[in-house]
């Protein structure tokens, strides 16, 4: 029984041959793509143009699959070209061999300056690459490389594919290939030799052709002839006696300004390096037939001069260093550090001296300051010889710039600083600025930097060649240090900063440019209420009334600063300006008098009667015809104060504040208080230039919108013209009415100022005072690039390179988004420096190419012309052909200077070497040899035989072959007809 149940109790396996393999899978993974991108069944092109390798445009596309747990990339080639007409097409269809078999002969390709390496071996416009996935994979063995090949083969058969299908194997940086093509009834194998030293008898012709004849077997007698296409290339490395124009700045000779292009306020230009490392002339043999040439291993009819096409092409330095570049580079870096000037200088200059050398003047002076300033420093006459005390102690030899350096800086800054008279300001700024360009205009307000030739702009290109040349971040800190030292002074002297427009700041400029404008108009103010004092003072010993209506504009403290009579708004102005009463200022004149004569007690109450008994103050002129509506007398226009400037700053503040207060009725009325502040300024002095006025003569003048007039009969039937008050103006709590009923009549030279100018300079002083160098760097760094771009543009004009014109848009562009909006990123200004930095490479391998070219030498117009075309292909092509070959007159110049290479290193031989030459003449020989050995040798051999037997189609042959001095690769393709064999 035993023995009877051992049968029963096996398990049979049973192997269901129907489940596919993974390599039936990774076949139909590979024809589905294949599929996708309908590469399905035979498709012909139209034939190749000469050049279209490089001149047109190549696409891929790729898909990822998986041969088991080893993942492939699967990536198709391809030249897009129009598709042929449908008859044609249909008509060349039929027993057409595949495209590619027919681009293998095709000759107006060989050797594209730029393709894929498949292109460049075997002429291919279409191909398709399976490679492993990850870079570090790779196929090794022989017997996986089989097994791809197979696989790829079995996928061509079943989807009748005839695009060519190769598989990557080895390493990847030996790009080594293996591939298919299937036709209808023929079959191309791409096959592949890859060494590293090369056996002596396959680095001529005849050795290579040995090797395509055995390999294509041919079994006719007489051989058809073999089609040859030869490229040597040769490489020019030592220029001699073309050096690189560009000499290396002189440092001692800076401060005097001898070297052009790098004194103050020009940046330098130019690559430190020649940007061009070599020339490789590739002399080209495009149709030879086997008995037309010899090239063996005894001799060679291959003479670079004879080649019927020459072609060259530059090798660039990699990343050469540009002078342009490393200073806004440099400038960049000083963005990232963080210490103070006083931490960089290594101590505090502006901290207070000891108690002993304050005195009574000081706290007279902080007893007359019209409002407390958040600077807790001691007062201005004191800050200012605590510094200059401090610094005279420390600086001497420690000084990170020396006194020369310094006063040249200064100098050139402050031009006005070299004449006998300092300039107090009596003259228009404007005057002493050249207008900038249009296209400068339109770039300092896309970069929002400043005008190219403000002083803001000056001291970014000063401190960028104090920070590259003298002391870097030390040298920019003291630089610094003294410029806000100057400003303290110009501030105290009443003496105008050069180099600004006049006028309120330009938001459209940088914060810095914005800040020392507003110090300029605080100064001016300033300027202009000290010489009115003065004005005051002395016309009150001639008249007792300063201020009566037959006074001219120019006996006015600020009368010259109003423009004649314009209608003005009523949008309120700095919120600044308004404040409590116990900030109010007054100019206050000596005659106590005046002040009981303008009755200023009565006018708290008074109504228009009583304001018509006034004195008139403050007039500027008569208001055309105008009168006042109830009592007839002429109405005059007031001198006003001036709205106070605003920085950009100031505004984002006010804007701030103003929403803190709500919307509640109480802060709907604060806030439309503070922005009525200069509506009431001018207010109460219209009411003191015009006693017994109402508001509607006021509004006559302020806003004649808001007074609407029509023609009315009266009741004796005359027309007359009856004006009111626009309906705005008639809503209860209306501003205007509430303003004119608490608007006193005070001239504006006795009210509050609107804008405190000694204030707003403490604040602008105080904040340039804070200022970190990393600060001053961000403000100043649109600056620098908008002088950088200048540059490369006035240098560029001198070259004319079509696409340096191209970059600089995009330069322009690019940095009008990047630097319009405040702090911004760091890697967003390296590509722009970065842009500049590949320009300026561009402009000095131009000018290198130039240069060893002698475009300059040439006497007749059409060579130079000619050789400024060359030179101009050069940059832009990567392979330019030279006319006439090397009997053209930029062929004879690249003769000449291989020739002087040669006789260079011919001096340079030891002279036993030179005498291992037998008879003069092999010395001769050797050392009048034009050209150096080839650095690379290329050989196209082609043919259409039948294989593999007599009987067979005729298919087209290639076999291509490169000889470098580290490696020799043979790339074959060889057809064989799969129905007669």
């Amino acid at each position: 029984m035993a023995a009877d149940s051992e049968p029963e109790s096996e398990v049979f396996e049973i192997t269901d041959f129907t489940t596919a393999s993974e390599w039936e899978r990774f076949i139909s993974k590979v024809e589905e793509v294949l599929n996708d991108w309908k590469l399905i069944g035979p498709s012909l092109g139209k034939p190749l143009e000469k050049g279209i390798f490089t001149s047109g445009t190549w696409e891929e596309r790729s898909d990822e699959i998986s041969f088991a747990d080893f993942r492939f990339s699967v990536t198709h080639h391809y030249l897009v070209q129009e598709s042929p007409d449908k008859e044609r097409k249909d008509e060349e269809l039929e027993d057409a061999i595949p495209q590619s078999m027919q681009d293998l002969l095709c000759m107006n390709n060989d050797f594209p300056p730029r393709a894929h390496c498949l292109v460049r071996w075997y002429g291919l416009r279409e191909f398709v690459v399976i490679a492993p996935a990850a870079h570090s994979d790779a196929v090794l063995s022989e017997s996986k490389c089989n097994l791809l090949l197979s696989s790829i083969s079995i996928a061509l058969g079943n989807t009748g594919c005839q695009v060519p299908l190769f598989v990557q194997i080895h390493h990847k940086w030996r790009r080594m290939y293996m591939g298919e093509c299937q036709g209808p009834g023929v079959r191309t194998d791409f096959e592949m030799v890859h060494l590293r030293k090369v056996p002596s008898q396959y680095t001529h012709l005849s050795g290579l052709l040995d090797i395509f004849k055995s390999k294509i077997g041919c079994p006719l007698t007489p051989l058809p002839p073999v089609s040859i296409a030869i490229r040597l290339t040769y490489v020019l490395q030592d220029w001699q006696q073309y050096f690189w124009p560009q000499q290396p700045p002189d440092i001692d000779a800076l401060v005097g300004g001898e070297v052009g292009g790098l004194e103050f306020g020009k940046l330098p230009f130019g690559a430190c390096e020649d940007p061009i490392s070599e020339l490789h002339l590739a002399t080209t043999w495009p149709h030879l037939t086997e008995g037309i040439i010899v090239d063996n291993d005894v001799y060679s009819d291959l003479d670079p001069v004879q080649a019927p096409h020459w072609s060259v092409r530059v090798r660039k330095a990699d990343n050469p260093q540009c002078l342009l570049g490393d200073f806004v580079t440099e400038f960049l870096k000083i963005c990232r550090r963080k210490e103070s000037t006083d931490e960089i200088l290594g101590r505090s200059t502006f901290e207070e001296e000891g108690r002993e050398v304050a005195d009574i003047t000081h706290a007279l002076s902080k007893l007359t300051e019209p409002a407390p300033v958040p600077i807790h420093k001691l007062s201005v006459s004191n800050m200012v010889h605590t510094a200059k005390k401090k610094i005279r102690k420390h600086r001497g030899e420690e000084s990170p710039l020396n006194s020369d350096v310094l006063n040249t800086i200064l100098l050139f800054l402050f031009p006005d600083a070299v004449s006998e008279k300092p300039l107090d300001g009596t003259t228009s700024i404007d005057n002493s600025i050249p207008a900038p360009e249009a296209g400068d205009y339109t770039l300092y307000n896309q970069f929002k930097s400043a005008p190219s030739d403000s002083l803001t702009y000056k001291l970014a290109l000063c401190l960028c060649m104090i920070n590259f040349y003298h002391g870097g971040l030390k040298g920019v800190a003291h630089l610094w240090q003294e410029f806000v030292l100057e400003m303290r002074f110009r501030w105290e002297n009443n003496f105008l900063i050069p180099g600004l427009a006049s006028g309120s700041p330009d938001l459209r400029c940088c914060l810095l440019h914005q800040k020392l404008q507003m110090l300029n108009c605080c100064i001016e103010r300033k300027k202009a209420r000290d010489e009115g004092k003065k004005t005051s003072l002395s016309d009150s010993t001639t008249s007792a009334y300063p201020g009566d209506a037959g006074k001219t504009g120019g006996q006015l403290g600020l009368d010259h600063l109003r423009d004649t009579e314009k209608e003005k708004g009523e949008v309120g102005k700095s919120w600044d300006s308004w404040s409590d009463s116990e900030e109010e200022f007054f100019e206050c004149l000596s005659d106590t008098e005046d002040l009981k004569g303008n009755g200023q007690e009565s006018g708290k109450k008074g109504g228009p009667k009583e304001m018509a008994n006034l004195k008139p103050e403050g007039r500027l002129h008569q208001h055309g015809k105008l009168t006042l509506l109830h009592n007839g007398e002429p109405l005059y226009i007031p001198v006003t104060q001036e709205p106070a400037p605003m920085t950009e700053d100031l505004l984002e503040e006010q804007s701030e504040v103003l929403a803190k207060l709500g919307t509640s009725a109480e802060g709907a009325h604060l806030r439309a208080r503070m922005q009525s502040a200069c509506l009431l300024s001018d207010m109460e002095s219209f009411k003191a230039a015009n006693p017994g006025c109402f508001l509607e003569d006021f509004v006559r003048w302020y806003s004649p919108r808001d007074y609407i007039e029509e023609e009315v009969t009266d009741e004796k039937g005359n027309v007359v013209l009856k004006g009111e008050l626009s309906a705005r103006m008639k809503i209860p709590s209306n501003m205007w009415v509430e303003a004119w009923e608490t608007a006193k009549p005070v001239p504006a030279r006795r009210q509050r100022r609107l804008f405190d100018d000694t204030r707003e300079a403490e604040k602008v002083l105080h904040y340039l005072a804070m200022q970190k160098p990393a600060d001053l760097a961000r403000h100043l760094l649109p600056c620098v690039i908008h002088a950088a771009v200048l540059k490369v543009k006035e240098e560029e004009s001198l070259e004319n390179i079509p696409s340096v014109k191209k970059i600089i848009k995009q330069i322009i562009a690019h940095s009008s988004k990047v630097l319009h909006f405040p702090n911004p990123e760091d890697k967003k200004l390296e590509e722009i420096i970065l842009q500049i930095t590949t320009v300026e490479a561009i402009i000095a391998r131009a000018r290198s190419l130039k240069a060893k070219f002698g475009t300059e030498k040439c006497e007749h117009e059409e060579e130079k012309e000619g050789l400024e075309r060359f030179v101009s292909c050069l940059l832009e092509q990567p392979e330019v052909s030279v006319t006439g070959a090397g009997r053209g007159h930029a062929g004879r110049i690249i003769h000449k200077l291989f020739v002087n290479a040669q006789r260079a290193a011919a001096v340079a031989l030891p002279e036993e070497e030179l005498k291992k030459s037998g008879c003069p003449e092999e010395r001769r020989q050797t050392l009048v040899s034009d050209f150096p050995p080839p650095a690379g040798r290329e050989l196209i051999l082609r043919a259409t035989v039948p294989r593999p037997a007599p009987y067979s189609k005729a298919l087209p042959q290639r076999m291509y072959s490169v000889l470098t001095k580290e490696d020799f690769r043979l790339a074959g393709a060889f057809s064989s007809d799969t129905s007669f064999f």
